[in-house]
Formats: C-alpha cells, structure tokens, sequence
C-alpha cells in the first residue's frame, strides 16, 4: 500500500472516531436539564454503540486500547450530559466523571468480546471470559 493511499486511510479512521466526539455538544445541549438515569434500555444500547465502536477501530488497524479508550469517553461523556451522570440499575447516585469511564470501558470490552472476539487480545478476553464465569452464571460472550 503507498503511504498516500495509507495516510488517507489513517485520516478516514481518525475522523470515523473523532466523530462521535464531535457530536457530543450536540447530544448533550438543552436536554440536559430534563435528564432523567439511564434506564436499563439505554444502557444496553450505550453499551453495544461502544462495542461496535471498539470493533470499527480495530478492524481500522487502531490499538486496542485507544479503540476502547475512544469509545468508553463516547459513552461516559453521553451519560454525565444526557443523564446528569446517572444510571438507574446504580440508583440515584449521581458518578463521577472516572466512574462513569471505568464502566463505560469495561462495558465496551465486554461488548467487544460478544461482538467480535477476534478482535479483542486473547489476554483480555480471557480476562473477561473469568470475570463473567466468576460472576455467577453470567452469559458467556458468543464466540463469532
């Protein structure tokens, strides 16, 4: 590949992950005020929004960990503005702007691990694949 072509598909990459970035004064104006926790629907649908994310990223070529970083601040910035940093399932409780992150990359992790194992270093499935078993009957991701 020539570095033209590569430094183009590097741009392209870069502005698919910056782009939810971009958004998020957006998504996070107004409603703000009206915001209510996010409920267990919302939750699910952040998470596998991260996920894919995770997924698009690695398959770009991007490293793991700023793929998961990248998305894990997508969502965390999502929840502090849309949610006033609330989440239903944790009660009312408003999170810090660290806790809303840990969550939201373990949750993209997790996520990357159902959706696209192969994409995810085998040190870090193995990671969750024991979390989830330790967590008492918890669905194990489906291996695709």
């Amino acid at each position: 590949m020539s570095s033209p072509t590569r430094f183009a598909r590097h741009r392209r990459t870069r502005q698919l992950l910056l782009a939810p970035l971009a958004l998020a004064p957006l998504l996070l104006g107004p409603a703000a005020a009206l915001a209510a926790p996010a409920t267990p629907a919302e939750m699910s649908l952040y998470t596998r929004i991260a996920a894919v994310n995770v997924c698009i990223a690695r398959s770009a070529g991007i490293e793991f960990d700023k793929a998961v970083g990248v998305a894990g601040e997508t969502i965390a910035q999502l929840i502090q503005g849309q949610h006033q940093s609330q989440i239903q399932q944790v009660g009312a409780k408003a999170l810090t702007i660290e806790e809303l992150r840990r969550g939201s990359i373990n949750s993209a992790v997790i996520g990357a691990v159902e959706i696209c194992p192969k994409q995810v270093p085998a040190d870090v499935k193995a990671k969750v694949d024991a979390a989830l078993k330790q967590a008492g009957g918890a669905a194990k991701p489906k291996a695709k």
